[in-house]
């Protein structure tokens, strides 16, 4: 699995970051998505998958190619 996130579609709202911390952090000044992990472990895709799912913006998109 790839992660990609688009920062100029984030609005902050850290959906990503209480669902999986070891993938996604926020920036102090803004609350802008950081990626930490763009290739996350197996056990982590469940959790990467659900954050995708519930970004109120759409910003995270996920590619199952290896």
């Amino acid at each position: 699995m790839k992660v990609i996130v688009d920062e100029d579609k984030c609005c902050g709202a850290g959906q990503c970051v209480l669902l999986a911390p070891e993938v996604f952090d926020q920036r102090e000044d803004d609350g802008i998505v950081i990626l930490l992990e763009p290739e996350p472990s197996a056990d982590q895709h469940a959790l990467v998958r659900e954050a995708a799912a519930v970004c109120p913006a759409a910003a995270i998109e996920l590619s199952e190619e290896a």
